[in-house]
């Protein structure tokens, strides 16, 4: 079943890991596919080339999403090339972890700026978009970091917390427009950043997990589909924890 058949989605920060394989699975659902990151490199080239396979339209756009003209700019691109938005997928983000004690005032303001600010900037250009049409789905990668804090990542916390703010916020602004907008909050997912985490220290994490495994990129996708889908057309303010029963 293509659940997102002619659907547009553009998603942020999507050359790798969980904003990739959303936007992959979003694909094998019908949808065409706009996507961004900072510079196009081999992993955005060969994204594009994977969706082409698919028999999806695809496009790369180089923006920084933590700039409020660039993501402006970016909306208008995508506009003209596809001619409409009916998803947004806020992905983009960094870490820049170590313990408040520590913590130098720049990477208070990178964390803040590329995971919560980019938040704001993307969904101010979309709304626009998304108010004429009357209706679209505005998906916001929080973390399970937001809702529970966690030692040595006070900025990372504060910006996932704050976006799951902002997302009831707007639920309620745009809701009577048929404009849905909902986190997800993910928990230990399988990347790169986690394979650098300490073996020991993943034992530990296992043991909190209910589902005792890691979690990987195409479970945050596939919640994804479904809040991007007419499946959850009555869900809209809430935030998804997708942990795997972490506690």
């Amino acid at each position: 079943m293509n659940l997102l058949e002619n659907k547009v989605a553009l998603i942020t920060g999507a050359s790798r890991g969980i904003g990739r394989t959303i936007a992959l699975e979003f694909a094998k659902h019908g949808a065409d596919i706009a996507f961004t990151d900072l510079k196009a490199d081999e992993n955005s080239d060969s994204l594009k080339q994977e969706i082409a396979g698919l028999g999806r339209k695809i496009a790369f756009y180089p923006s920084n999403a933590a700039s409020f003209a660039d993501s402006a700019t970016l909306v208008e691109n995508v506009m003209a090339d596809f001619g409409r938005i009916d998803v947004l997928v806020n992905n983009a983000g960094i870490t820049r972890d170590g313990l408040l004690l520590r913590m130098k005032e720049e990477d208070w303001d990178a964390v803040i700026n590329v995971n919560l600010k980019s938040v704001f900037n993307l969904t101010k250009s979309v709304q626009s978009v998304m108010l004429k049409q009357r209706c679209g789905s505005i998906i916001n990668i929080s973390s399970i970091v937001g809702l529970h804090g966690n030692l040595g990542q006070a900025n990372y916390a504060a910006s996932k917390a704050g976006i799951i703010g902002f997302s009831k916020s707007v639920a309620q602004e745009l809701g009577s427009r048929s404009i849905r907008c909902n986190a997800i909050a993910p928990g230990f997912i399988a990347s790169e950043m986690t394979d650098k985490v300490p073996e020991d220290i993943r034992k530990m994490w296992m043991t909190r997990i209910a589902l005792r495994k890691m979690g990987t990129p195409t479970d945050v996708a596939n919640v994804a589909v479904f809040l991007a889908s007419d499946l959850s057309s009555y869900v809209t303010g809430q935030v998804i924890v997708c942990d795997g029963g972490m506690n």
